[in-house]
């Protein structure tokens, strides 16, 4: 006797039915809907509300705590040119750590319940419904989470006095790119850099979903050779 497939309901909290699909999972996860109406994730209100984050509070939490990391090595005897090498130093590396999660765990191939629920909430989420502007920017209490293992990732390599400027350099790296990701979903710009960025997020979205992993930049899908191919390469085979 053949089971019956599970069918979401999309009418009601997403979050605790979407382990039940399985094997199916990630199938239904990369058909998206496109609507700016997120989904409801949760019953409680209250996780409901850690679900979604304004754009804007990025910046408006995270800038002021880059600038408190520049002015700890400032305050340390390193010079302002030199606070900016760390910053530029920081930013580089986060490009690297943005395509490496994106890559390698916002991709992951899951099929059990749990691991298909935790992956919806980190990233599946995003693919089933890339248009949700409260669901596109990485929650606060998250990313702050995570600072403190990015943090001592830093201090692998840096001295007392240049960890708090590269540190801060990666964290307005990652400013940078959660701006640019929701700017990339919902602006319409008219020239490039901007226009042809957008064109490849996008690409990623609705075309070819396991390549084009850079947000920010194409760099990294160069070096590690996850460029997606064009259309007219796609017709020519």
């Amino acid at each position: 006797m053949v089971a019956q497939a599970f069918t979401v309901d999309l009418d009601k909290p997403l979050v605790f039915q979407v382990g039940h699909l399985e094997e199916q999972y990630q199938d239904w996860v990369h058909q998206p809907i496109v609507s700016k109406e997120g989904p409801r994730f949760f019953a409680n209100d209250v996780l409901e509300f850690l679900t979604r984050t304004k754009w804007w509070a990025v910046p408006l939490i995270w800038l002021p705590v880059v600038c408190w990391c520049l002015n700890q090595s400032i305050q340390m005897g390193h010079t302002v040119p030199e606070v900016a090498l760390m910053v530029v130093a920081g930013i580089f590396i986060w490009t690297l750590i943005e395509y490496t999660l994106h890559r390698y765990l916002f991709h992951i191939d899951t099929k059990s319940y749990w691991t298909n629920t935790a992956h919806y909430l980190l990233h599946g989420c995003h693919h089933k419904h890339p248009m949700d502007g409260l669901r596109l920017v990485f929650p606060p209490t998250a990313a702050a989470i995570l600072c403190y293992p990015f943090w001592s990732l830093v201090k692998l390599f840096t001295t007392t006095s240049t960890t708090p400027g590269v540190f801060g350099g990666g964290l307005l790296g990652y400013v940078i790119y959660d701006c640019t990701h929701y700017y990339l979903h919902h602006a319409h710009p008219s020239f490039d850099p901007a226009k042809h960025l957008k064109k490849y997020h996008l690409n990623h979205h609705f075309r070819i979903q396991n390549k084009g992993f850079g947000i920010t930049s194409t760099l990294w899908d160069h070096v590690f050779g996850t460029l997606p191919s064009t259309k007219a390469a796609d017709k020519s085979t």
